[in-house]
Protein backbone atom coordinates (compact mmCIF):
# COMPACT_ATOMS: atom_id res chain seq x y z
CA UNK A 1 0.00 0.00 0.00
CA UNK A 2 2.74 2.07 0.72
CA UNK A 3 4.40 1.40 -2.55
CA UNK A 4 1.27 2.10 -4.91
CA UNK A 5 0.78 5.39 -2.94
CA UNK A 6 4.69 6.47 -3.06
CA UNK A 7 3.62 5.32 -6.97
CA UNK A 8 1.01 7.62 -7.33
CA UNK A 9 2.52 10.63 -6.15
CA UNK A 10 5.44 10.47 -8.47
CA UNK A 11 3.23 10.11 -11.32
CA UNK A 12 1.79 13.19 -9.70
CA UNK A 13 4.36 14.73 -9.25
CA UNK A 14 5.40 14.42 -13.16
CA UNK A 15 1.88 15.34 -14.85
CA UNK A 16 2.06 18.73 -12.41
CA UNK A 17 5.84 18.76 -13.86
CA UNK A 18 4.76 18.40 -17.50
CA UNK A 19 1.84 20.45 -17.23
CA UNK A 20 4.17 23.01 -15.79
CA UNK A 21 6.35 23.44 -18.92
CA UNK A 22 5.60 26.34 -21.30
CA UNK A 23 6.18 28.19 -24.18
CA UNK A 24 7.37 31.79 -24.91
CA UNK A 25 6.36 32.50 -28.92
CA UNK A 26 6.48 36.05 -28.32
CA UNK A 27 6.72 39.40 -26.16
CA UNK A 28 6.38 39.90 -23.04
CA UNK A 29 4.38 36.40 -22.76
CA UNK A 30 1.05 37.06 -24.59
CA UNK A 31 -0.29 39.18 -27.37
CA UNK A 32 -1.83 41.72 -24.26
CA UNK A 33 1.89 42.36 -23.17
CA UNK A 34 1.13 41.84 -19.49
CA UNK A 35 4.89 39.80 -18.88
CA UNK A 36 3.04 36.95 -16.58
CA UNK A 37 4.24 32.99 -16.71
CA UNK A 38 1.85 31.62 -14.65
CA UNK A 39 2.98 27.89 -15.22
CA UNK A 40 6.59 28.28 -12.96
CA UNK A 41 6.65 25.88 -10.44
CA UNK A 42 10.35 25.36 -10.33
CA UNK A 43 11.64 28.90 -9.52
CA UNK A 44 9.96 29.44 -6.27
CA UNK A 45 10.77 32.67 -3.78
CA UNK A 46 12.33 30.46 -1.40
CA UNK A 47 14.39 28.90 -3.90
CA UNK A 48 15.26 31.81 -5.64
CA UNK A 49 18.58 32.93 -3.43
CA UNK A 50 22.37 33.24 -4.15
CA UNK A 51 23.08 29.77 -2.62
CA UNK A 52 20.60 28.13 -4.29
CA UNK A 53 20.59 30.05 -7.86
CA UNK A 54 22.78 31.13 -10.33
CA UNK A 55 24.00 31.08 -13.68
CA UNK A 56 24.17 27.55 -15.23
CA UNK A 57 25.87 27.96 -18.72
CA UNK A 58 26.27 30.41 -21.58
CA UNK A 59 25.83 30.17 -25.48
CA UNK A 60 28.48 32.52 -27.59
CA UNK A 61 26.65 34.75 -30.78
CA UNK A 62 28.24 37.03 -33.13
CA UNK A 63 26.43 39.86 -32.41
CA UNK A 64 24.42 41.75 -30.03
CA UNK A 65 20.74 39.88 -29.05
CA UNK A 66 18.12 42.94 -28.60
CA UNK A 67 15.00 40.81 -28.62
CA UNK A 68 13.46 38.72 -25.93
CA UNK A 69 14.97 35.14 -26.10
CA UNK A 70 11.85 32.55 -27.03
CA UNK A 71 11.41 29.26 -26.10
CA UNK A 72 9.80 25.80 -27.55
CA UNK A 73 9.09 23.06 -24.75
CA UNK A 74 10.23 19.48 -26.02
CA UNK A 75 10.85 20.53 -29.47
CA UNK A 76 11.82 17.47 -31.61
CA UNK A 77 14.54 18.06 -33.85
CA UNK A 78 15.83 15.97 -36.73
CA UNK A 79 18.32 13.55 -35.76
CA UNK A 80 18.98 15.62 -32.72
CA UNK A 81 15.94 14.29 -30.40
CA UNK A 82 13.40 16.48 -28.56
CA UNK A 83 15.06 19.73 -26.68
CA UNK A 84 13.61 22.84 -25.04
CA UNK A 85 14.72 25.01 -27.42
CA UNK A 86 15.80 28.50 -27.35
CA UNK A 87 15.97 30.74 -30.15
CA UNK A 88 18.01 34.05 -30.35
CA UNK A 89 18.44 36.58 -33.12
CA UNK A 90 21.49 39.42 -32.96
CA UNK A 91 22.30 42.36 -34.84
CA UNK A 92 24.68 40.33 -37.13
CA UNK A 93 21.81 39.26 -39.03
CA UNK A 94 21.74 35.81 -37.48
CA UNK A 95 18.89 33.21 -35.54
CA UNK A 96 20.18 30.68 -33.27
CA UNK A 97 18.61 27.92 -31.77
CA UNK A 98 19.74 26.34 -28.89
CA UNK A 99 18.89 23.55 -26.36
CA UNK A 100 17.50 25.57 -23.27
CA UNK A 101 18.95 23.39 -20.49
CA UNK A 102 22.46 22.46 -21.44
CA UNK A 103 26.12 23.33 -23.29
CA UNK A 104 27.40 20.06 -23.05
CA UNK A 105 28.24 17.52 -25.50
CA UNK A 106 25.98 17.30 -28.63
CA UNK A 107 24.32 20.57 -26.74
CA UNK A 108 28.07 22.86 -26.74
CA UNK A 109 27.00 23.85 -30.55
CA UNK A 110 23.83 25.65 -31.90
CA UNK A 111 20.78 23.04 -32.96
CA UNK A 112 20.94 24.93 -36.07
CA UNK A 113 22.02 28.48 -36.96
CA UNK A 114 20.99 30.71 -39.87
CA UNK A 115 22.86 33.75 -41.20
CA UNK A 116 21.01 36.31 -43.74
CA UNK A 117 24.25 38.06 -44.33
CA UNK A 118 26.91 37.09 -47.32
CA UNK A 119 29.74 39.92 -46.85
CA UNK A 120 31.69 37.90 -50.18
CA UNK A 121 28.37 38.85 -52.35
CA UNK A 122 28.40 42.20 -50.64
CA UNK A 123 25.42 41.30 -48.32
CA UNK A 124 26.45 42.85 -44.59
CA UNK A 125 24.59 44.33 -42.08
CA UNK A 126 23.51 48.06 -42.30
CA UNK A 127 26.74 50.08 -40.65
CA UNK A 128 25.52 52.50 -37.85
CA UNK A 129 27.71 55.07 -39.19
CA UNK A 130 25.39 54.77 -42.28
CA UNK A 131 22.81 56.53 -40.27
CA UNK A 132 25.31 58.69 -38.37
CA UNK A 133 23.93 57.02 -35.46
CA UNK A 134 25.39 55.32 -31.96
CA UNK A 135 21.66 54.45 -30.56
CA UNK A 136 22.45 50.68 -31.77
CA UNK A 137 26.37 50.39 -32.91
CA UNK A 138 28.27 49.31 -34.42
CA UNK A 139 25.63 47.48 -36.80
CA UNK A 140 22.06 47.15 -37.62
CA UNK A 141 20.56 43.87 -38.35
CA UNK A 142 17.74 42.21 -36.10
CA UNK A 143 16.52 44.36 -33.38
CA UNK A 144 12.54 43.69 -32.85
CA UNK A 145 11.75 39.88 -31.11
CA UNK A 146 10.91 37.32 -33.57
CA UNK A 147 7.18 36.03 -33.03
CA UNK A 148 6.81 31.86 -32.91
CA UNK A 149 3.17 30.70 -34.65
CA UNK A 150 2.86 26.97 -33.10
CA UNK A 151 0.06 26.21 -35.27
CA UNK A 152 2.81 25.93 -38.29
CA UNK A 153 6.00 25.71 -36.71
CA UNK A 154 7.21 28.80 -38.29
CA UNK A 155 9.20 31.72 -36.49
CA UNK A 156 9.01 35.17 -38.29
CA UNK A 157 11.66 37.63 -37.74
CA UNK A 158 12.85 40.76 -39.60
CA UNK A 159 16.04 41.54 -41.01
CA UNK A 160 17.92 44.99 -42.16
CA UNK A 161 20.72 44.24 -44.87
CA UNK A 162 23.01 46.51 -47.21
CA UNK A 163 23.34 44.77 -50.28
CA UNK A 164 25.71 46.40 -52.61
CA UNK A 165 24.92 49.58 -51.64
CA UNK A 166 21.16 49.63 -51.31
CA UNK A 167 19.10 49.12 -48.38
CA UNK A 168 17.05 46.41 -47.41
CA UNK A 169 14.70 45.24 -45.10
CA UNK A 170 13.18 41.74 -45.59
CA UNK A 171 10.31 39.32 -43.57
CA UNK A 172 11.71 35.85 -42.94
CA UNK A 173 9.54 32.88 -42.47
CA UNK A 174 11.73 30.00 -40.61
CA UNK A 175 10.96 26.85 -39.82
CA UNK A 176 11.32 26.21 -36.18
CA UNK A 177 13.03 22.74 -36.41
CA UNK A 178 15.29 23.40 -39.23
CA UNK A 179 15.75 27.26 -39.80
CA UNK A 180 15.14 26.48 -43.53
CA UNK A 181 12.92 29.48 -45.34
CA UNK A 182 9.58 28.49 -45.35
CA UNK A 183 6.11 29.86 -47.72
CA UNK A 184 8.99 31.02 -50.43
CA UNK A 185 10.59 33.31 -47.89
CA UNK A 186 12.23 35.68 -47.37
CA UNK A 187 10.08 38.71 -48.82
CA UNK A 188 11.13 42.60 -49.47
CA UNK A 189 9.22 44.80 -46.65
CA UNK A 190 7.93 47.53 -49.11
CA UNK A 191 4.38 49.64 -48.98
CA UNK A 192 2.56 52.72 -50.06
CA UNK A 193 -0.27 54.70 -48.99
CA UNK A 194 -1.83 57.78 -49.46
CA UNK A 195 0.10 61.03 -48.28
CA UNK A 196 1.09 64.09 -48.72
CA UNK A 197 3.64 64.31 -45.74
CA UNK A 198 7.63 64.07 -45.61
CA UNK A 199 8.76 62.49 -47.74
CA UNK A 200 5.72 62.24 -50.24
CA UNK A 201 6.37 61.79 -53.93
CA UNK A 202 2.92 62.57 -56.02
CA UNK A 203 0.94 62.11 -52.86
CA UNK A 204 2.16 58.83 -51.98
CA UNK A 205 4.29 57.76 -48.76
CA UNK A 206 6.47 54.96 -49.39
CA UNK A 207 8.36 52.47 -46.55
CA UNK A 208 11.93 53.63 -46.34
CA UNK A 209 14.12 50.29 -45.45
CA UNK A 210 16.88 52.47 -44.68
CA UNK A 211 15.72 55.12 -42.12
CA UNK A 212 12.77 53.05 -40.31
CA UNK A 213 13.81 51.30 -37.52
CA UNK A 214 12.05 47.84 -36.30
CA UNK A 215 12.12 47.83 -32.87
CA UNK A 216 9.05 46.82 -31.42
CA UNK A 217 8.07 43.01 -31.40
CA UNK A 218 6.21 40.86 -34.13
CA UNK A 219 2.40 40.41 -33.25
CA UNK A 220 0.78 37.61 -34.71
CA UNK A 221 -3.23 37.76 -34.94
CA UNK A 222 -5.44 35.45 -36.70
CA UNK A 223 -2.35 34.25 -39.13
CA UNK A 224 -1.56 37.61 -39.27
CA UNK A 225 2.37 38.88 -39.13
CA UNK A 226 2.12 42.34 -37.35
CA UNK A 227 5.57 44.07 -37.67
CA UNK A 228 6.00 48.12 -36.71
CA UNK A 229 8.49 50.45 -37.42
CA UNK A 230 10.10 53.36 -35.59
CA UNK A 231 13.57 55.76 -36.74
CA UNK A 232 16.95 55.25 -35.51
CA UNK A 233 16.65 58.73 -33.41
CA UNK A 234 17.80 61.45 -35.60
CA UNK A 235 15.00 63.28 -35.61
CA UNK A 236 16.59 66.28 -36.20
CA UNK A 237 18.63 65.68 -39.49
CA UNK A 238 15.64 63.53 -41.18
CA UNK A 239 11.96 63.16 -41.63
CA UNK A 240 10.73 60.12 -40.93
CA UNK A 241 6.78 58.12 -40.35
CA UNK A 242 5.74 55.79 -38.05
CA UNK A 243 4.68 52.39 -40.12
CA UNK A 244 2.96 49.08 -39.24
CA UNK A 245 2.04 46.46 -42.03
CA UNK A 246 0.23 43.29 -41.90
CA UNK A 247 1.77 39.94 -43.86
CA UNK A 248 -0.17 36.92 -44.41
CA UNK A 249 1.58 34.04 -42.53
CA UNK A 250 1.40 31.65 -44.84
CA UNK A 251 1.43 33.51 -48.20
CA UNK A 252 4.11 35.96 -47.00
CA UNK A 253 1.96 38.89 -48.96
CA UNK A 254 1.61 42.46 -48.10
CA UNK A 255 -2.15 42.07 -46.65
CA UNK A 256 -2.31 45.67 -44.97
CA UNK A 257 -0.38 48.93 -44.44
CA UNK A 258 -0.66 51.95 -41.76
CA UNK A 259 1.23 55.21 -41.58
CA UNK A 260 0.69 56.78 -38.46
CA UNK A 261 1.63 60.21 -40.10
CA UNK A 262 0.65 60.08 -43.74
CA UNK A 263 0.24 63.82 -44.26
CA UNK A 264 2.79 65.08 -41.70
CA UNK A 265 5.81 63.34 -40.14
CA UNK A 266 7.51 61.28 -37.40
CA UNK A 267 4.51 59.34 -35.39
CA UNK A 268 7.45 56.80 -34.66
CA UNK A 269 6.11 53.42 -32.82
CA UNK A 270 9.35 51.93 -30.78
CA UNK A 271 7.83 50.89 -27.14
CA UNK A 272 11.51 50.18 -25.78
CA UNK A 273 11.07 47.18 -27.83
CA UNK A 274 7.72 46.03 -26.60
CA UNK A 275 5.64 44.78 -29.25
CA UNK A 276 2.11 45.71 -30.56
CA UNK A 277 -0.64 44.21 -28.38
CA UNK A 278 -4.21 42.50 -29.47
CA UNK A 279 -7.17 41.68 -27.70
CA UNK A 280 -9.23 38.89 -28.48
CA UNK A 281 -10.91 40.38 -31.08
CA UNK A 282 -7.76 41.38 -33.14
CA UNK A 283 -7.74 44.92 -32.63
CA UNK A 284 -4.15 46.31 -32.26
CA UNK A 285 -3.08 48.39 -29.78
CA UNK A 286 0.05 50.92 -29.89
CA UNK A 287 1.48 54.42 -28.63
CA UNK A 288 3.01 56.42 -30.72
CA UNK A 289 6.12 59.08 -30.04
CA UNK A 290 6.23 62.75 -31.03
CA UNK A 291 4.65 64.24 -34.70
CA UNK A 292 2.29 65.22 -36.07
CA UNK A 293 -1.16 65.08 -34.36
CA UNK A 294 -4.09 66.88 -36.50
CA UNK A 295 -6.95 64.31 -36.08
CA UNK A 296 -8.65 67.41 -33.88
CA UNK A 297 -8.73 68.71 -37.12
CA UNK A 298 -9.62 66.80 -39.39
CA UNK A 299 -7.08 65.06 -40.34
CA UNK A 300 -5.40 61.79 -40.43
CA UNK A 301 -1.84 61.84 -38.04
CA UNK A 302 -1.83 60.12 -34.87
CA UNK A 303 1.92 61.56 -33.27
CA UNK A 304 1.34 61.28 -29.36
CA UNK A 305 -1.47 58.94 -29.57
CA UNK A 306 -2.75 56.13 -28.27
CA UNK A 307 -4.45 54.06 -31.02
CA UNK A 308 -6.62 51.23 -31.36
CA UNK A 309 -6.67 49.85 -34.79
CA UNK A 310 -9.48 47.37 -35.63
CA UNK A 311 -7.59 44.38 -38.31
CA UNK A 312 -10.86 42.89 -39.57
CA UNK A 313 -10.13 44.66 -42.96
CA UNK A 314 -7.11 46.10 -43.62
CA UNK A 315 -5.61 48.45 -40.17
CA UNK A 316 -8.22 51.14 -39.34
CA UNK A 317 -8.71 53.96 -36.80
CA UNK A 318 -11.36 52.62 -34.05
CA UNK A 319 -10.75 54.58 -31.59
CA UNK A 320 -7.63 56.92 -29.90
CA UNK A 321 -6.59 59.34 -27.31
CA UNK A 322 -4.20 61.78 -27.59
CA UNK A 323 -3.21 63.74 -24.89
CA UNK A 324 -4.33 67.44 -24.41
CA UNK A 325 -0.69 68.77 -24.23
CA UNK A 326 0.53 66.22 -27.22
CA UNK A 327 1.70 69.43 -29.29
CA UNK A 328 3.85 71.23 -26.20
CA UNK A 329 4.75 67.58 -25.57
CA UNK A 330 6.24 66.26 -29.14
CA UNK A 331 8.13 69.34 -29.33
CA UNK A 332 9.49 68.63 -26.06
CA UNK A 333 10.97 65.03 -26.99
CA UNK A 334 8.81 63.49 -24.50
CA UNK A 335 7.59 60.80 -26.32
CA UNK A 336 4.40 58.92 -25.37
CA UNK A 337 5.11 55.74 -27.04
CA UNK A 338 8.45 55.34 -25.11
CA UNK A 339 6.60 52.88 -23.01
CA UNK A 340 4.65 50.17 -24.55
CA UNK A 341 0.59 49.07 -23.74
CA UNK A 342 -0.43 46.66 -21.40
CA UNK A 343 -4.14 44.98 -21.97
CA UNK A 344 -5.13 44.59 -18.70
CA UNK A 345 -7.52 40.92 -18.18
CA UNK A 346 -11.18 42.11 -18.30
CA UNK A 347 -12.13 43.78 -14.85
CA UNK A 348 -15.49 42.40 -13.44
CA UNK A 349 -17.68 45.09 -12.04
CA UNK A 350 -15.71 48.20 -13.35
CA UNK A 351 -17.62 50.51 -14.92
CA UNK A 352 -15.13 49.85 -18.13
CA UNK A 353 -14.03 46.20 -17.71
CA UNK A 354 -11.53 46.59 -20.98
CA UNK A 355 -9.01 48.75 -19.83
CA UNK A 356 -5.72 49.40 -21.23
CA UNK A 357 -1.92 51.14 -19.49
CA UNK A 358 0.26 52.73 -20.46
CA UNK A 359 2.83 55.74 -19.75
CA UNK A 360 5.53 57.41 -21.20
CA UNK A 361 8.81 60.17 -21.02
CA UNK A 362 6.31 62.34 -19.02
CA UNK A 363 6.24 59.81 -16.32
CA UNK A 364 2.31 60.25 -16.24
CA UNK A 365 0.18 56.94 -16.12
CA UNK A 366 -2.81 56.72 -18.80
CA UNK A 367 -5.46 54.12 -18.13
CA UNK A 368 -8.03 54.11 -20.75
CA UNK A 369 -11.12 52.47 -21.77
CA UNK A 370 -10.22 50.06 -25.01
CA UNK A 371 -13.93 49.92 -26.19
CA UNK A 372 -14.26 54.12 -26.64
CA UNK A 373 -10.37 55.70 -25.59
CA UNK A 374 -11.73 59.27 -25.43
CA UNK A 375 -10.24 61.32 -28.49
CA UNK A 376 -8.81 64.67 -27.63
CA UNK A 377 -9.83 67.28 -25.30
CA UNK A 378 -8.04 70.41 -25.66
CA UNK A 379 -8.17 71.56 -21.75
CA UNK A 380 -7.13 68.15 -20.03
CA UNK A 381 -7.27 64.39 -20.13
CA UNK A 382 -10.75 63.90 -18.16
CA UNK A 383 -12.30 62.09 -20.73
CA UNK A 384 -10.36 58.66 -20.00
CA UNK A 385 -10.78 56.49 -17.33
CA UNK A 386 -7.87 57.55 -14.89
CA UNK A 387 -4.64 59.98 -15.12
CA UNK A 388 -1.87 59.41 -12.72
CA UNK A 389 0.14 62.70 -13.43
CA UNK A 390 3.80 62.12 -12.03
CA UNK A 391 3.30 59.02 -11.21
CA UNK A 392 6.73 58.10 -10.95
CA UNK A 393 7.71 61.67 -8.81
CA UNK A 394 9.66 63.12 -12.32
CA UNK A 395 11.26 59.52 -14.19
CA UNK A 396 10.87 59.15 -17.05
CA UNK A 397 9.33 55.15 -18.16
CA UNK A 398 11.10 53.49 -21.34
CA UNK A 399 9.29 50.30 -20.44
CA UNK A 400 6.32 48.29 -20.10
CA UNK A 401 4.80 47.56 -17.10
CA UNK A 402 4.08 43.78 -15.57
CA UNK A 403 0.81 42.43 -14.34
CA UNK A 404 -0.04 39.95 -11.76
CA UNK A 405 -3.04 39.20 -9.67
CA UNK A 406 -4.15 42.55 -9.81
CA UNK A 407 -0.59 44.58 -9.51
CA UNK A 408 0.81 46.20 -12.11
CA UNK A 409 4.92 46.57 -12.09
CA UNK A 410 6.49 49.52 -13.00
CA UNK A 411 10.60 50.35 -13.43
CA UNK A 412 11.26 53.78 -14.42
CA UNK A 413 14.87 55.41 -15.08
CA UNK A 414 16.59 56.26 -12.25
CA UNK A 415 13.67 55.14 -10.08
CA UNK A 416 12.65 52.51 -8.03
CA UNK A 417 10.39 49.34 -8.78
CA UNK A 418 7.07 50.88 -8.21
CA UNK A 419 4.07 48.20 -7.60
CA UNK A 420 0.92 49.93 -8.08
CA UNK A 421 -2.64 48.12 -7.00
CA UNK A 422 -5.75 48.26 -9.61
CA UNK A 423 -8.70 47.75 -7.94
CA UNK A 424 -12.45 48.13 -9.24
CA UNK A 425 -11.02 49.21 -12.78
CA UNK A 426 -9.00 52.08 -11.29
CA UNK A 427 -5.16 51.94 -10.10
CA UNK A 428 -3.91 53.20 -6.77
CA UNK A 429 -2.52 56.70 -7.16
CA UNK A 430 -0.35 55.58 -4.68
CA UNK A 431 2.35 52.58 -4.78
CA UNK A 432 1.74 49.14 -2.63
CA UNK A 433 5.45 48.67 -2.29
CA UNK A 434 8.83 50.28 -3.40
CA UNK A 435 12.11 48.37 -3.89
CA UNK A 436 15.02 49.52 -1.56
CA UNK A 437 17.08 50.45 -4.76
CA UNK A 438 16.77 52.26 -8.29
CA UNK A 439 17.89 51.49 -11.46
CA UNK A 440 19.65 53.85 -13.80
CA UNK A 441 18.14 55.07 -17.48
CA UNK A 442 16.40 52.79 -19.13
CA UNK A 443 14.89 51.71 -16.00
CA UNK A 444 13.53 47.94 -16.50
CA UNK A 445 10.49 45.90 -18.14
CA UNK A 446 9.60 43.69 -15.65
CA UNK A 447 8.01 40.18 -16.24
CA UNK A 448 6.53 37.99 -13.72
CA UNK A 449 7.06 33.88 -12.59
CA UNK A 450 4.58 32.09 -10.47
CA UNK A 451 2.89 29.10 -10.33
CA UNK A 452 -1.02 30.66 -10.72
CA UNK A 453 -1.78 32.89 -8.17
CA UNK A 454 1.17 31.84 -5.58
CA UNK A 455 5.15 32.00 -5.76
CA UNK A 456 5.15 35.05 -7.66
CA UNK A 457 8.68 36.37 -8.45
CA UNK A 458 9.84 39.18 -10.22
CA UNK A 459 12.40 39.62 -12.27
CA UNK A 460 14.10 42.52 -14.38
CA UNK A 461 17.54 43.66 -15.77
CA UNK A 462 19.65 46.54 -15.64
CA UNK A 463 20.72 47.27 -18.68
CA UNK A 464 22.51 50.70 -17.50
CA UNK A 465 26.02 49.47 -18.33
CA UNK A 466 24.90 48.58 -22.10
CA UNK A 467 27.66 47.68 -24.09
CA UNK A 468 30.33 48.64 -20.96
CA UNK A 469 29.65 46.44 -18.44
CA UNK A 470 27.21 43.07 -17.26
CA UNK A 471 23.92 43.04 -17.55
CA UNK A 472 22.26 42.31 -13.86
CA UNK A 473 19.60 40.04 -13.19
CA UNK A 474 17.46 40.66 -10.62
CA UNK A 475 14.64 39.46 -8.53
CA UNK A 476 12.31 40.16 -6.19
CA UNK A 477 9.15 40.05 -4.08
CA UNK A 478 5.70 40.36 -5.93
CA UNK A 479 4.12 41.73 -2.88
CA UNK A 480 7.05 44.05 -1.20
CA UNK A 481 9.32 44.50 -3.34
CA UNK A 482 12.06 43.16 -1.49
CA UNK A 483 15.06 41.69 -2.98
CA UNK A 484 15.24 38.41 -3.36
CA UNK A 485 18.89 37.63 -5.84
CA UNK A 486 20.93 40.00 -7.99
CA UNK A 487 23.47 38.48 -10.39
CA UNK A 488 26.02 40.39 -8.61
CA UNK A 489 25.97 39.01 -5.06
CA UNK A 490 28.12 36.12 -6.10
CA UNK A 491 30.93 38.01 -7.17
CA UNK A 492 32.02 37.10 -10.84
CA UNK A 493 29.91 33.26 -10.50
CA UNK A 494 26.67 34.46 -11.73
CA UNK A 495 28.30 37.55 -14.19
CA UNK A 496 26.17 38.12 -16.95
CA UNK A 497 27.72 39.60 -20.57
CA UNK A 498 27.42 42.85 -21.23
CA UNK A 499 24.19 44.55 -21.43
CA UNK A 500 22.39 45.76 -24.21
CA UNK A 501 19.81 48.40 -23.50
CA UNK A 502 15.95 47.80 -23.21
CA UNK A 503 16.12 43.80 -23.19
CA UNK A 504 14.06 41.73 -20.86
CA UNK A 505 14.43 37.88 -19.09
CA UNK A 506 12.78 35.58 -20.69
CA UNK A 507 11.56 33.25 -17.86
CA UNK A 508 10.60 29.72 -18.41
CA UNK A 509 10.39 26.10 -17.48
CA UNK A 510 12.46 26.61 -14.20
CA UNK A 511 15.74 28.96 -16.30
CA UNK A 512 15.71 32.37 -16.85
CA UNK A 513 17.15 33.13 -20.63
CA UNK A 514 19.11 36.37 -20.54
CA UNK A 515 20.38 38.05 -24.08
CA UNK A 516 23.62 40.01 -23.83
CA UNK A 517 25.75 41.77 -26.18
CA UNK A 518 27.90 38.89 -26.63
CA UNK A 519 25.92 35.43 -25.08
CA UNK A 520 23.12 34.05 -24.26
CA UNK A 521 23.34 33.43 -20.59
CA UNK A 522 21.09 30.72 -18.81
CA UNK A 523 20.05 30.65 -15.16
CA UNK A 524 18.67 28.34 -12.75
CA UNK A 525 18.41 26.46 -9.77
CA UNK A 526 22.48 24.92 -9.05
CA UNK A 527 23.15 21.55 -9.24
Amino acid sequence: MGYLSSTLSVVVLLAAAAFSQVNVTTYHNDASRTGQNTHETTLTPSLVNVNSFGKLFSQPVDGQIYGEPLVLYNLHIAGKGAHTVVYVATENDSVFAFDGNSNTGSNASPLWQVSFIDPAEGITTVPSSDLGTDAITPQIGITGTPVIDQSNGTLYVVAATKENGVYYQRLHALDVTTGSEKFGGPVVIAATVKGTGSNSSNGYISFDPFRSNQRPGLLLVNGVVYIAWASHGLESKYAYHGWILGYNGTTLQLASAFCVTPNGDQGGIWHSGDGLAADNDGNIFFMSGNGTFDVNQGGVDYGMSYVKLSSTSGLNVASYFTPFNAVQESSGDKDLGSGGPVLLPYQSGAAAPNLAVGAGKDGNIYLVNRDKMGGFNPKSNSQIVEEIPSAFAGHSVYSTPAYWQGYLYYWATFDYLRIFQVSDGLIGTTPVATSTYSLASPGATPVISANGSTNGVVWALDTSQALTGPAVLHALNPQTAAELYNSTQSGTRDQAGNAVRFTIPTVANGKVYVGTATELDVYGLLP
